[in-house]
């Protein structure tokens, strides 16, 4: 098997990642979006002509730091690391306007 491996795997973690984590990115621009997967697919794919299938270790070592990050700052902040509660905190930590 080709990259068609890296492109399951990548299909898979963006299928999940989206509906499990789209709490937390509510209201993120959708240029940091599109920024953020360019650079991990990008970086997986190029990586794959480097390195071979071990460049899978590149999205799943970022979900590892990105899912270590998440749950350190929530605990540290008082959210819940399931549901972004109380989101009034949540909004205030990401920098986001609380709606009226």
């Amino acid at each position: 098997m080709g990259i068609e491996l890296e492109l399951l795997v990548l299909l898979i973690i963006q299928t999940v990642g989206t509906s499990f984590f789209a709490v937390f990115e509510v209201e993120t621009p959708a240029w940091r979006k599109l920024l953020k997967w360019t650079l991990v697919i990008g970086g997986t794919l190029g990586l794959y002509a480097l390195v071979g299938h071990w460049a899978l270790l590149w999205p799943l070592g970022l979900g590892a730091l990105g899912g270590t990050a998440h749950v350190v700052y929530c605990r540290k902040h008082g959210i819940d690391l399931l549901h972004a509660t109380p989101r009034r905190t949540y909004y205030a930590l990401r920098g986001w306007t609380w709606p009226a």
